[in-house]
């Protein structure tokens, strides 16, 4: 047992966080967020330090070594102040409250968050990591705490006032809609700013640190689709392979890092989050749609491997992140010496890996080698072409060739004999939301029905384990503890899930499930005077002093987007007029923040390209085991149709249900016995198809 275990433990013992369990022995006496924190800050008249992080932050695991573990911090703390450690991926609300606090004070935010707050939960100074003593220009932890606390002494109440003026100006601003209608112009704008932004050579947006951002992706192959531009697939391919070839993604096991630190995608910071993967695993598939490249659905293929195999718990859901560090040490589980490697594959096969992996005595990472494709395939891949064709016609697969994966394979064999990076298992609803829909897609797209089985796997778990006695959707699971009144983004983001498994199974169930939870979002959620969503539910238990909206599409995509989004398609898929009005609504509430700045809205903009239309609905009418049904249902997995909604009207109690909520699909039916295709764009429907060729003609149209 390590020295810091063998501490008596703080308030954070019997916590279910890992976050927070991680710091139940430091000797600040830590508790978490609650009453019991703040009443005895009011007892004690001290003001309340706030760490907040999460378990796989890189720089919350450093100050946790720096300060947190020192007893010289620690005594500081204890006698001076009120610590509370706050988990931001179970507590999103206060983090989004305190993050805008520093951003507003700091003009810029991160993890660790570090926030001074009143008896009353006022903040009166933030920012974010501190290093135990001043170093470089930044202020440090021991002399910001002395600072505070001779402050404090000295005139709480003008710390009090400031707290209380701080809260009452950023409850302001996340309060705003910013309304405004939104049309083609924003999409034109925002396009052309990316243009303008994209590295034309290691694809992505700006240069290090890069960030995946896959909703960026998501609205320039829209972007194409609609306006034929080549210029955005281009940006969209480069973007693609980059990030495949560099060290972000993980040649060995497979799966994305969080993001990259240099402009080459190379060297990454390793954790492994899981609504990246996630959100890139559907860029990735809709790329293979719109390309018809092997390449991408290759990718996607292993990026769900991976969360299968690690990020999946036994009853179904899926657990939140894996470190960066192991052993104390970042990236030290992923990266290879060529001694390593032919120790296990032995000389030839050892230097034949090495060359094409880029794995050399030198190293690209800290004397080590982050295993990468990058000399070997970025400048060739897109003027050959993903799909392993040059114009001489010879092929290369550009995934691996069997040679190659026989000896990742045993690479990957002996890694697993490491030590491994910590592995957060909670599990949040809202992240496993996106990782049903990336699954329901996988299954659509690729035919692949192990897909559809494990995110039904996880649906079943979701609506069984993660809901109060009441029947309310909570946020987040662990150890047979489900808790916290679900947010906005856990409703959104579920539904979208469900209503994309619904297209990958055509079970009506599931449709029904994204109804009724769309309908207790806008319930609980929807701000009646000016529009939008609030992030927390009006029945929250905890009044924060701020009810925020998010808009601005972060490393997730933001609720309201995503709300609009699953308000247009389950519009469109039950022919709900109401719920038409409700996206449109909610477009506006937000039009005028997306004109200052689009690029910061993209997700939003994939809803606005989707409500621009033209609207188009398909319906398959046939038996879904029906030989001739599965191949008009291949022609249209195959097809990109970033606008349509896709139904499939089946004889008996599914076709029953379906009538029950889409009306207009009850009357589409197979013509003398034949399954049949009706397509209906822009509300006028064409003769109904029932031959596979002449539906692959129609949907490339």
């Amino acid at each position: 047992m390590s020295p810091i275990n063998t501490r008596k433990p703080n308030h954070l013992i019997h916590e279910k966080s890992p976050y927070l369990l991680q710091h139940a022995h430091n000797p600040v006496d830590w508790y978490p967020w609650g009453d019991e924190a703040f009443r005895k800050a009011h007892e004690e008249s001290k003001p309340v330090f706030v760490s907040i992080g999460y378990s796989t932050c890189h720089w919350c695991h450093v100050m946790e070594r720096e300060s947190f573990e020192d007893q010289e911090v620690a005594d500081i703390l204890n006698e001076g102040f009120i610590s509370v450690k706050v988990d931001r991926e179970e507590r999103p609300d206060i983090d989004s409250l305190y993050m805008s606090v520093c951003q507003a004070m700091t003009g810029s935010g991160g993890w660790p968050l570090t926030v001074f707050l009143t008896p009353d939960r006022k903040p009166f100074f933030a920012g974010t990591y501190f290093p135990k003593h001043s170093r470089y220009g930044r202020p440090g932890l021991i002399e910001l705490l002395k600072a505070i606390r001779e402050k404090w002494e000295a005139d709480s109440e003008h710390l009090q006032g400031l707290g209380e003026e701080i809260l009452s100006d950023i409850a302001e601003q996340m309060g705003d809609s910013s309304p405004g209608e939104p049309g083609p112009e924003l999409l034109h704008s925002c396009y052309h700013i990316m243009e303008k932004t994209h590295d034309s050579r290691y694809g992505g947006f700006g240069s290090a640190p890069k960030f995946p951002t896959p909703h960026h992706l998501l609205f320039l192959l829209r972007y194409w689709k609609r306006f034929r531009e080549p210029r955005a697939l281009e940006m969209v391919e480069r973007t693609l392979l980059s990030m495949y070839c560099g060290g972000m993604f993980d040649h060995i096991g497979f799966g994305f890092s969080r993001y990259s630190t240099d402009r080459e995608w190379l060297v990454p910071h390793f954790e492994k989050m899981l609504y990246d993967n996630a959100l890139l695993s559907l860029a990735y598939l809709e790329a293979y749609q719109a390309t018809g490249k092997e390449f991408y659905a290759g990718v996607a293929r292993d990026v769900f491997a991976y969360v299968l195999r690690e990020m999946t718990s036994p009853e179904g859901g899926f657990y939140t992140a894996e470190d960066a560090d192991s052993e104390g040490v970042e990236g030290k589980f992923y990266v290879w010496t060529p001694e390593q490697v032919k120790e296990v594959l032995g000389e030839d096969d050892g230097e034949y890996f090495c060359k094409l992996y880029g794995i050399s005595e030198q190293g690209n990472f800290e004397g080590k080698s982050i295993p990468n494709l990058l000399d070997r395939m970025l400048d060739k891949g897109l003027s050959r072409g993903l799909d392993g064709q040059d114009k001489a016609g010879e092929s290369e697969n550009y995934l691996l060739n069997e040679r190659a994966d026989a000896l990742r394979q045993r690479l990957f064999s002996a890694r697993e004999e490491r030590i491994h990076p910590f592995k957060d298992d909670k599990i949040l609803t809202s992240w496993n939301g996106l990782m049903i829909a990336a699954l329901s897609r996988g299954a659509w797209v690729l035919g692949e029905e192990r897909y559809a089985h494990a995110a039904e796997k996880a649906v079943e778990f979701l609506l069984k384990s993660l809901r109060s006695e009441e029947g309310r959707l909570l946020a987040r699971y662990r150890e047979g503890e489900a808790a916290y009144h679900a947010y906005l983004d856990d409703y959104a983001f579920l539904a979208w899930g469900l209503w994309e498994l619904y297209q990958a199974t055509f079970q009506v169930k599931h449709l029904e499930e994204a109804l009724r939870l769309t309908k207790e979002m806008c319930q609980l959620f929807w701000d009646t005077e000016d529009g939008g969503f609030y992030f927390t539910a009006e029945d929250g238990s905890e009044e924060l002093g701020a009810r925020g909206k998010e808009i601005a599409d972060m490393a997730l995509p933001s609720g309201n987007s995503v709300a609009a989004w699953n308000l247009l398609h389950l519009a469109g898929l039950t022919g709900n007029g109401e719920l038409e009005d409700a996206a449109r609504g909610q477009l506006h509430a937000f039009g005028g923040a997306v004109e200052s700045a689009p690029q910061a809205y993209t997700f939003y903009l994939c809803a606005l390209d989707f409500s621009l239309g033209p609207p188009q609905e398909i319906v398959v009418a046939g038996e879904k085991d029906d030989t001739r049904t599965r191949e008009m249902l291949q022609v249209l997995h195959a097809a990109y149709l970033p606008r349509a909604i896709i139904l499939l009207n089946q004889p008996g109690n599914e076709g029953e249900k379906l009538a029950a909520i889409s009306p207009n699909a009850a009357g589409k039916v197979p013509l003398d016995g034949i399954p049949a295709v009706y397509i209906c764009e822009n509300y006028t429907c064409q003769e109904p198809v029932t031959d596979p060729e002449e539906l692959a003609e129609r949907v490339r149209e």
